[in-house]
């Protein structure tokens, strides 16, 4: 009798995979959507969650393995290997910082080298702990900090807990032109700054302001940046926005942009505004995914929304990236190692 209702037992547990299935192929489908169909409503927010499919993906060619289920099997194989290759980067590098680069970092922060620690951190409207972002900029050595949401107390409160002792050079963006997106933006530097600019290019969300920094032999220029989220019914401001930064590409500098960018490498948008001309740290680095988002909650963060971007042969690379939890916050700082040559 139990060789009878085995079958039936695995039978319907195979349909409830065969349901899953099509959901993980219908996800992977929107995510293959070209980027003039990406800002349907919903699509942005379901393509966030492509990275997760590994694990539904991975259960399903277990099972279906062990059940015996060719046909399953050999569409979850498929799907596996598509969601690979569309993520191969975060397996296999393809550009990371020297080792010499890691322990220069590591021991101090100094701005004699070619290296430097840079993090970026999205305040949740100055709720952020001032204390700690200055305690993790100093366990870290970081010399180029991004702050995004700020607000004028936020600032107050930094610079109460010490952060322009570490980092004195600095620059905050204005308020945003014509949509509040969480505030202003700031740069902070151990480093002089130099073409400073609170406004670089015009952006109905938060300004970005943008500073030159030289870093060993290359001047690199910062930007940071924080472009709308593509809630409902604001899916044309994000686009738009992606469509600012997207248009650096059209200057001859080195470029480091920092921030919440409200995309992952998965939206085609952000695959569109790398273009020819950036690159996704995350992306190149081969360490994995850093999930940013959300973070301070009861659930784990399962989105990559903040990024480290940077020119492509430009004599930058970004890697070495991890992620630190701030209270006060619902994203977590990322921060990373900028080599130049």
């Amino acid at each position: 009798m139990k060789k009878q209702r085995k079958p039936a037992r695995h039978g319907f547990l195979s349909f409830i995979l065969w349901i899953v299935m099509l959901a993980v192929l219908a996800l992977l489908a929107i995510r293959a959507l070209p980027s003039s169909y990406s800002e349907g409503q919903a699509i942005p927010e379901l393509v966030s969650f492509v990275p997760l499919l590994f694990i539904p993906l991975l259960v399903i060619l277990l099972l279906s393995g062990l059940w015996h289920r060719r046909v399953l099997m050999t569409v979850c194989v498929f799907a596996l290997a598509v969601t690979t290759v569309w993520h191969y980067g975060y397996f296999i590098p393809t550009s990371q910082v020297s080792d010499s680069a890691v322990s220069n970092v590591e021991a101090s922060a100094s701005t004699d080298d070619s290296a430097a620690r840079i993090m970026t951190l999205n305040t949740y409207n100055g709720s952020a702990s001032a204390e700690e972002i200055v305690s993790l900029v100093k366990e870290y050595n970081v010399e180029v900090l991004c702050l995004e949401e700020l607000t004028t107390d936020m600032v107050s409160e930094l610079t109460a807990a010490g952060l322009n002792d570490v980092l004195p050079y600095y620059v905050i963006s204005e308020g945003a032109s014509e949509i509040n997106n969480g505030g202003r933006n700031g740069i902070w530097s151990a480093e002089p700054m130099s073409n400073v600019s609170d406004n670089l290019l015009p952006i109905n969300t938060s300004s970005m302001p943008a500073a030159d920094i030289v870093i060993g032999n290359t001047t690199v220029r910062v930007v940071a940046v924080h472009p709308n989220s593509p809630v409902r019914g604001a899916e044309d401001e994000w686009s738009a926005g992606l469509s600012v930064i997207q248009s650096l590409s059209g200057y001859d500098h080195a470029y480091l942009i920092c921030g919440d960018f409200n995309s992952t490498w998965d939206h085609a948008r952000f695959r569109e505004l790398l273009g020819d001309t950036f690159v996704d740290a995350g992306e190149q680095s081969g360490q994995g995914f850093h999930m940013t988002y959300p973070s301070g909650g009861d659930l784990p963060s399962f989105i990559e929304i903040d990024h480290f971007v940077y020119s492509k042969d430009s004599g930058i690379v970004v890697s070495d990236l991890q992620t630190e939890t701030v209270s006060g916050t619902d994203h977590k700082a990322l921060i990373g190692i900028l080599e130049t040559s």
